[in-house]
Formats: structure tokens, C-alpha cells, sequence
């Protein structure tokens, strides 16, 4: 099945599958122009390591964690499209934060970005039948995760973006 949609830079209409339409909606969740505001790249560009541990609302996951839970849930859907464990592991759904350094926080991002590109990279190579297919154990079809993962991303970031102003303001506090 094709669908229209206007390219960025010309005016002719572009007519891409379903696959790609949704590979290009989960890319825009990680990086890209998002229709519902900044990607998660930009969300976490200026992040340190030290803000993304900050707790400013107690009862809250804070940006280190809710990272490691997007990212989780990227490679679980991948992992579910390639035939592999379809319920996530012990510590999957929110993984322990492990060690906490700047350098550590690198990785966690990169870690984002790969499972992101890897899923999005096997979502190009779905036909219109399996896309329309139930996605293993689950009434949903594969397209249906997949808007999830795209979706799961936007709906973190939110949370990600009202959480790095809490954490600025507590920074601007302890300063007075």
C-alpha cells in the first residue's frame, strides 16, 4: 500500500510504502523534525551525566532511566520482529542504571541512537503483510507496535523535557 506525503524540499508529492512511512516516524521520534516537538536527540543534546541522575520529582524516573527504558523497548520490539524472546527480560522494562559517569552517559545515548537506527533499518525490509500481521503473542499488528515505539519515544521525551526545566530550576535554587 502507498501512501502520499509532501518531501521536505520540493513540491511534487512523494508517494513511499508503509514500511517507510513508519521507519521515517520512528527515526523523527530519535532525531528529525517531530510534529509534536524536539526529537529525543535534541531533548538530551546538552544533558550531562549529572543532570540525567538528578531526581527533581521524588516519586519520578529521572532522565538516566527513562533513556534506558526507551531504549529497551526499541530493541524489544526488534527483537520481536527477528523472532527472538517476545516478553523482555528480568530488568528489561526498566533496567538498574548501573554505573554513573559522564562517560557511561555517552554510551547510553549512542546505545539510544543504535537501537533506534537498527530497528528502523529492519522496518525498511517489512512487506505491507507482515506489517499488517499480529506482532507475536499480541492482538496488535507489527504496524501497531511499531507507531508504539514511535510513540513511546515522544510520550518519555515529554517527560524528559519537563524534567531537565525541574532540574534546571533546582540547579538555580541551590544557587541562591
Amino acid at each position: 500500500m502507498k501512501t502520499m506525503r509532501i518531501p521536505k524540499d520540493e513540491d511534487a508529492p512523494l508517494e513511499v510504502t508503509r514500511a517507510e512511512e513508519l521507519a521515517d516516524e520512528i527515526g523523527r521520534a530519535l532525531e528529525g523534525t517531530a510534529w509534536h516537538g524536539p526529537s529525543l536527540k535534541e531533548l538530551l543534546d546538552h544533558v550531562t551525566a549529572d543532570e540525567a541522575v538528578q531526581r527533581p520529582v521524588a516519586t519520578a524516573h529521572n532522565i538516566w532511566e527513562l533513556v534506558l527504558h526507551i531504549t529497551s523497548w526499541a530493541n524489544i520490539a526488534l527483537r520481536r520482529l527477528v523472532g527472538g524472546q517476545v516478553e523482555p527480560y528480568e530488568d528489561e522494562d526498566w533496567p538498574p542504571p548501573g554505573e554513573i559517569s559522564a562517560e557511561r552517559w555517552v554510551a547510553i545515548r549512542a546505545d539510544l541512537a543504535e537501537s533506534h537506527e537498527r530497528l528502523r533499518r529492519i522496518v525498511l525490509a517489512l512487506s505491507d503483510a507482515r506489517l499488517s500481521a499480529n506482532a507475536p503473542q499480541s492482538t496488535n499488528s507489527v504496524a501497531v507496535m511499531l507507531h508504539g515505539v514511535a510513540q513511546h519515544a515522544a510520550y518519555h521525551g515529554g517527560q524528559i523535557s519537563l524534567l531537565k526545566k525541574a532540574v534546571s530550576i533546582y540547579h538555580r535554587r541551590q544557587a541562591i
